[in-house]
């Protein structure tokens, strides 16, 4: 990977049936490959876990939270620590194998020519696998409700499997974001789509998670419905941060 060091970041809650399976095959695609997770406080004692494996692993790092603050919060700490620490290449992904670990290569090899490379369930065609109809269908339309109100020409927003460059996020206003769950993945494209950064569209298959519970809510959805109109309003007007 040309020495540059990538962050994986893994927000997680009750997550202890899946990370001992996933930490290792997610650290063996590169050597300068580190994992951080952020944990909520899960009571299951997934932070604990992650404590006693950071002590064998330095390249497995850990920020504990008081309690259950949301998608989104985690992904700001985890961004402000790889800018604080200096990594070139900084990954959003999920705990729970949905994305699959070995489209990370795939992933650093993109990254090379663009400033944003975005896991895509919908590039080329639906690559959704295990999920309900209601489900599919609720993402489908957030995605093409997304594009005909803020015109982000990428079909999967709401992706939640991407790789950003640290110039992209040293130039978004992390303080200023404050959405979670679908919400956060679609502020955070359109802003780096407005401040002119190069996105990548990554074919990927999405496979929904087999151990744990979703974190999907009706009020996840409402935020989302709203937050495409702040950002187009807010980009009309010049005041996107």
């Amino acid at each position: 990977m040309e020495n540059k060091k990538a962050l994986i970041i893994i927000p997680t809650y009750d997550e202890l049936e899946n990370l001992p399976k996933l930490l290792p095959e997610v650290l063996s695609k590169d050597e300068n490959i580190d994992v951080l997770i952020v944990d909520d406080s899960s009571p299951d004692g997934t932070a604990n876990w992650v404590e006693k494996e950071a002590e064998k692993n330095p390249r497995i790092k850990l920020i504990k939270r008081e309690k259950k603050m949301g998608l989104g919060t985690a992904y700001i700490a985890g961004f402000k620590y790889a800018l604080e620490n200096n990594y070139d290449y900084i990954f959003e992904m999920d705990a729970d194998f949905s994305h699959d670990p070995d489209e990370i290569q795939n992933f650093l090899n993109e990254i090379k020519t663009y400033e944003l490379v975005l896991g895509s369930r919908y590039k080329e065609g639906v690559n959704v696998v295990n999920w309900p109809m209601r489900r599919l269908m609720l993402s489908l339309f957030a995605n093409m409700y997304t594009r005909v109100i803020t015109g982000l020409p990428v079909r999967d927003a709401t992706s939640g499997f991407k790789c950003f460059r640290k110039e992209v996020l040293k130039a978004i206003d992390l303080d200023a974001v404050k959405s979670n769950g679908y919400a956060f993945q679609i502020e955070m494209t359109f802003k780096a789509w407005k401040k002119g950064f190069k996105i990548k569209e990554l074919s990927i298959v999405f496979t929904d998670r087999v151990k744990g519970t979703s974190k999907m809510s009706r009020k996840i959805v409402r935020e989302a419905i709203v937050m495409v109109w702040k950002l187009r309003f807010a980009s009309m007007f010049g005041i996107l941060k």
